[in-house]
């Protein structure tokens, strides 16, 4: 059964809010199932449009172009002297896909074949990741962010959509508020970040013991590699990949090899081990430096939410809340887990073209008035 589309239109002040459906799954033929998206809030220049949309399929992607697996890669930028890959297809007005932690540009494998339909779409492997080099470096959030701006300015050339998930998110998310005129769009996919907690006590920086210098924080490093280099051993074993991507996918049936290759492959890098260390210690410990609130109060372009509302890890309340934050944001929630654009990617192409459509339809508008 084909998508069922309905719209409508009112007064800017009226926002339609459906009620979200949740279809459970039915066993009719092969794996048969019943998946709903909910499209919330869409407004352009004084057009709300309500959006539903249910699709009926045996498998979600069959008939789906996937874009082919290269254990070489596809093309690399150099960037600071570090080797940096990504994948670039199509032509048009330009889109960036950002991928979340331990993944790759390989984590979009059926949406770069159809945006490139009508776009030219790029995505990245972040530094410390996928293809990329495995730098031995302090990585901080502003260490991507700065790559995907130079990324702009010297491989796409020109302002874009950015799009990213988990990880990839905050990453495009921090881009945007920082370098407003390179960005046209923003879509987040349950994305990585926390809003600021107000009753937080500021750090006071006071100086460190010479006992807590000297023997308490050594010690606490050893024990830090020892656990996390057993944690990194096990992380990397197929059998363990398989077992967590199943826990975030509610439908499995796109954990397959070929998923699982794509996040193996890169773990052999000798260097690979270092960067999950320094990643887990340092990174993760300081992503309270910068908060949703703090970066969305920053932004000034159209915000497009496209949210797996069953994710384990981030859940849709997150999204309400980006939502009550930045009103300038289009709210699609899925029937699926942590990572909706490979989970169901036929739904979330046809979001996310509807959505551009719909930015397109606003630059059109001010020129059709007329006297």
């Amino acid at each position: 059964m084909s998508p069922s589309l309905a719209l409508s239109t009112s007064s800017p002040q009226n926002l339609f809010d459906s009620h979200h459906r949740r279809l459970n799954s039915k066993r009719t033929h092969l794996a048969g199932r019943k998946l709903g998206i909910l499209r919330r809030n869409l407004v352009s220049k004084g057009i709300a449009l309500s959006v539903f949309c249910s699709l009926l399929t045996a498998n979600p992607v069959r008939g789906m172009e996937r874009l082919p697996f290269k254990p070489e890669g596809y093309n690399f930028w150099t960037w600071r002297g570090r080797k940096i890959h990504y994948v670039e297809q199509g032509s048009g007005q330009p889109i960036v896909l950002i991928h979340g932690f331990g993944a790759s540009a390989f984590h979009w494998r059926y949406n770069i074949p159809e945006l490139a339909q009508n776009y030219k779409v790029y995505a990245v492997d972040l530094l410390g990741f996928g293809w990329s080099e495995k730098a031995i470096i302090e990585y901080e959030a502003t260490v991507w962010m700065e790559q995907v701006s130079d990324f702009l300015e010297e491989i796409v050339k020109e302002p874009a959509i950015l799009v990213g998930n988990s990880l990839g998110g905050f990453t495009a998310l921090l881009t945007a508020a920082k370098l407003p005129q390179q960005v046209c769009g923003l879509v987040l996919l349950n994305s990585a970040g926390q809003f600021g907690d107000p009753n937080r006590q500021p750090n006071t920086n006071e100086e460190e013991s010479a006992i807590k210098k000297f023997v308490v924080n050594p010690l606490k490093d050893v024990f830090q590699r020892i656990v996390l280099g057993f944690l990194f051993w096990q992380a990397k074993q197929p059998a363990r990949i398989e077992k967590v991507l199943k826990s975030v996918y509610i439908d499995p049936s796109n954990v397959d090899d070929y998923l699982v290759k794509s996040i193996t492959t890169p773990t052999v890098d000798p260097n690979s081990g270092e960067v999950y260390y320094r990643l887990m210690t340092r990174f993760m410990s300081n992503q309270s430096k910068y908060t949703l609130d703090g970066l969305l109060s920053k932004l000034s372009c159209p915000l497009l939410l496209l949210w797996g509302d069953l994710d384990p890890w981030v859940g849709p309340a997150k999204a309400a809340r980006i939502k009550e934050f930045y009103p300038n944001t289009t709210v699609v929630s899925l029937q699926a887990g942590h990572c909706p654009h490979d989970e169901v990617p036929e739904l979330v192409n046809r979001a996310l073209l509807d959505w551009l459509s719909s930015l397109e339809l606003r630059k059109e508008e001010p020129s059709s008035i007329t006297a």
